[in-house]
């Protein structure tokens, strides 16, 4: 298993005290959503963490495992933070 699948842009949730939080890739994410993660269930948790073994895997896109991490914040009322996209050079 792979543990660094970074994703292009990092994940930035607010936690439930209020404290932003960074997250650069899936083994971030499946190591939050394994050992500190408020609620532990739910339909969109359960995915996220089977998305994340997978990209870790090489079988599921880092991306899809992104969308996933990004549904679990939002199911257990963590929003993400939406940052201002970066102009990508050429």
């Amino acid at each position: 298993m792979n543990n660094n699948v970074p994703w292009i842009r990092p994940v930035i949730i607010r936690l439930q005290c209020g404290l932003e939080r960074s997250f650069s890739g899936a083994y971030d994410a499946l190591d939050f959503l394994e050992h500190e993660w408020p609620v532990r269930h739910g339909k969109q948790y359960d995915r996220a963490g089977k998305t994340c073994r997978g990209a870790l895997s090489g079988v599921i896109p880092s991306i899809v495992a992104r969308e996933a991490f990004l549904a679990a914040c939002l199911e257990a009322d963590m929003p993400a933070l939406t940052l201002p996209r970066k102009a990508i050079p050429h």
